[in-house]
């Protein structure tokens, strides 16, 4: 029985489109969430499996089982509520979760990742229900090899990890930032289709700096202050080596919400020897940029013709920052020169030239210029055509702030891009109406449409990630890319951009509608491909003739595997099926 058991499943596996693990049986299949079916399970299957009896006799294909979801979805009462159900089924049926979100990608978005994710980690320990992905701890130094031989799958080819020190615009939730990894890794099946058994979340734990969870007694993380200095490095090297030893050196490691203090240095310790990225720094930069462009074909010029000033100077202003600096060379500007079109505000005023304690990403757009207190000090000075904000602080883009950038431009440019929508710089609203509709506007968050006094109705455009790091990741996955150098970012911007049709700029959108993000990202994964075999930077052998059939056969299909209860069926199961045949 062993031999044809065996035989069975290695029949199993070359038919079905994933792994089916067919030596589970009962109660165990109902409860694995990549083999339960629910009620969609036939007779047959229900025999063969031993679960005959566990479930009721109705059977529900996966279209009705979509409805009844839905169904319940709106049940709930708040998006809290609504986030947790759908966990709950992931958990449950994977496959069935995710042919929901991709049934509305554009309705379900918000709730599984940005803004409702935010508020999910702040109540991680209310939300926590079943593990998902690893935890690993500064406490686990030396062990690191061994705790990944727990996790279940062995052919691993993405992985998120954060460390939870800047969770979005809400700071430093320790432990609770896994709630990130989970989202980001469920947004690389919806957006493009990656096999999530392939996808792992994982949250590295050095403790918080967070008073308030340290002295909750819900908090699920380490209850001690963050580890630092060499102890920290020592943890990120091990596991980068760890991870490279275990799933090989073409896995993609997608560094998530790091602090500044970290996030910078990591990439440049990392990125040339792993396969590596740091999406708020170079996902973020991407997308902004794409919407520049977009907005370029508004106005009409170039980027070299406008002056950019930003809210902010972490992670994500630095890397906008570089890309606009790469566009603008792409363009024909020299790169001095490129440099003095990019002003940036941080907490302590304008960034100039000998202002105390820059860092060496800031020194490079420190400017000959008088030291200016505040942001509104600097847009009457300056007169920039294009504000961005990256800060997290709310409301940042005051009235008086928006009225004089629409006083002295046609067409202003506003990208209010923090995350979650309390950290907005200005509301989707605020900034039309005080603008008169004029302003080009962007925004991190999704926002309502909204009516203008004249009748007409503006679509702001959401400037999301995920229009940049699941196509970039099938990309760089499909063609075993093993380094990511900023261009990849630059071609995933320029891809972008090209899918927004003249009909969405003129209804306000800077970006395609995220219902066609599916399309958006397939042609970025394509051009990823291409930019890789073309500078000899693939690994795959040998080159597919056609990329972008290559990378959809690579697509993760959500319909139900089928049990093949001919090819394999236990003995004592056999006649019963057959009884039922007849």
């Amino acid at each position: 029985m062993a031999q044809q058991e065996a035989a069975g499943c290695q029949k199993l596996q070359e038919c079905s489109q994933t792994p089916v693990y067919t030596r589970k049986r009962g109660s165990d299949i109902l409860r694995d969430p990549l083999l339960n079916k629910g009620l969609a399970f036939t007779l047959e299957e229900r025999l063969q499996l031993g679960i005959h009896g566990l479930l009721p006799p109705c059977i529900l294909d996966q279209n009705v089982q979509v409805l009844q979801v839905l169904k319940n979805y709106d049940l709930k009462k708040n998006d809290l509520d609504r986030y947790i159900f759908l966990i709950a089924l992931q958990d449950r049926n994977e496959k069935l979760f995710y042919r929901v979100l991709t049934s509305d990608i554009e309705r379900f978005m918000p709730i599984v990742y940005t803004p409702t994710v935010g508020l999910a980690c702040q109540q991680y320990g209310l939300v926590f229900r079943r593990p998902r992905g690893l935890f690993i701890t500064i406490h686990d130094r030396g062990h690191i090899a061994t705790i990944l031989k727990s996790w279940p799958e062995n052919d691993v080819q993405a992985i998120v990890i954060t460390d939870g020190e800047r969770i979005l615009g809400l700071g430093d939730l320790g432990s609770y930032g896994m709630g990130i990894p989970v989202g980001k890794l469920a947004l690389y099946t919806a957006c493009v289709g990656m096999n999530p058994q392939h996808c792992l979340p994982v949250m590295l734990d050095v403790g918080t700096d967070n008073e308030e969870l340290l002295k909750d007694p819900l908090y699920t993380g380490l209850r001690h202050t963050r580890v630092r200095g060499q102890a920290y490095d020592d943890l990120l090297d091990e596991f980068m080596q760890a991870v490279t030893e275990r799933y090989g050196q073409k896995c993609l490691i997608q560094f998530e919400d790091f602090a500044n203090v970290n996030a910078f240095r990591l990439l440049s310790k990392y990125r040339n020897k792993y396969c590596t990225f740091n999406d708020d720094i170079q996902g973020t930069a991407a997308v902004a940029v794409a919407g520049l462009l977009a907005a370029l074909r508004i106005t009409q010029n170039k980027l070299s013709d406008h002056k950019f000033l930003f809210q902010g100077a972490g992670e994500a202003a630095m890397g906008i920052a570089n890309l606009i600096l790469m566009a603008m060379e792409k363009e024909g500007t020299p790169r001095q020169q490129a440099v003095f079109k990019v002003w940036m505000v941080d907490s302590k005023g304008l960034i100039v030239q000998g202002r105390d304690n820059l860092t060496k990403e800031k020194l490079l757009f420190a400017h000959s210029h008088p030291w200016l207190r505040n942001l509104s000090d600097a847009v009457h000075c300056l007169k920039p055509t294009a504000l961005i904000g990256v800060s997290a602080i709310g409301g940042a883009f005051t009235a008086q702030i928006l009225k004089e950038m629409a006083s002295f431009n046609e067409q202003p440019i506003i990208f209010a891009l923090s995350n979650p929508t309390s950290k907005a710089e200005c509301t989707a609203e605020q900034c039309y109406r005080l603008t008169e509709g004029r302003a080009i506007f962007a925004s991190g968050s999704p926002f309502n449409p909204v009516t203008m006094e004249d009748g007409r109705v503006l679509y702001p455009g959401q400037g999301n990630n995920a229009y940049v790091f699941p196509g970039v990741a099938l990309g760089v996955v499909a063609c075993g890319l093993r380094h990511i150098d900023d261009d990849v970012f630059l071609i995933a911007a320029e891809v972008i951009v090209a899918q927004v049709l003249e009909e969405h700029l003129a209804a306000g959108r800077l970006y395609p509608p995220l219902n066609t993000i599916r399309t958006v990202s397939l042609a970025v994964a394509v051009k990823v491909v291409e930019y890789a075999f073309k500078n000899g930077m693939a690994s795959l052998y040998p080159e597919p003739e056609d990329k972008e059939m290559f990378i959809s056969s690579l697509i993760y299909s959500t319909d139900y595997d089928e049990f093949l209860i001919d090819s394999y069926t236990w003995p004592e199961e056999a006649s019963k099926i057959q009884t039922i045949k007849k």
